[in-house]
């Protein structure tokens, strides 16, 4: 009985080896569409040459260089990481970076203002009624939010 199973689990493990690297090559006629989700004749041939070199006891590794070299390195859904693609890779970063710089900068800028103004306060230089409006949004308080003292002195003003 373990005999019989064996040969249907093996098939199983190739089977999900072979939709995993189809799932990740691009379809060269299609273009954006992996070759598992694709019924174009390469796509038919691309998945059984993947199922004969899994067959063959080649890694997931081999596969996907043996395609890069016979396809391009554009067949593959995630180019590798070299200098030609490290700005693809690295500008999400660097948008990210230039969004908190320029978040930092602007908050740095605000708080700097806010000192200025209260440094003109202390030595006697009036204040415009913006920067007087400015200051009192600063400086007062937020209202308390219902904490449960409040509702109870709410409710005995009453």
């Amino acid at each position: 009985m373990g005999s019989e199973e064996d040969p249907v689990k093996k098939s199983q493990v190739v089977d999900a080896r072979a939709r995993n690297i189809s799932h990740n090559v691009r379809c060269t006629e299609c273009g954006s569409q992996s070759i598992e989700d694709s019924q174009a004749d390469i796509a038919i041939l691309l998945r059984k040459l993947i199922r004969d070199e899994i067959h063959a006891g080649k890694s997931d590794k081999e596969i996907y260089k043996k395609l890069e070299e016979d396809f391009g390195e554009t067949v593959l859904y995630a180019p590798k990481f070299d200098l030609q693609t490290a700005g693809l890779w690295l500008s999400p970063l660097v948008v990210a970076g230039a969004a908190a710089g320029i978040w930092a900068y602007n908050r740095h800028r605000q708080k700097t203002n806010v000192h200025i103004m209260a440094l003109n306060l202390v030595r006697g230089v009036p204040l415009t009624p913006n920067e007087k409006q400015t200051m009192l949004d600063l400086l007062t308080p937020p209202p308390s939010r219902g904490t449960p003292s409040s509702l109870w002195r709410r409710w005995r003003e009453q």
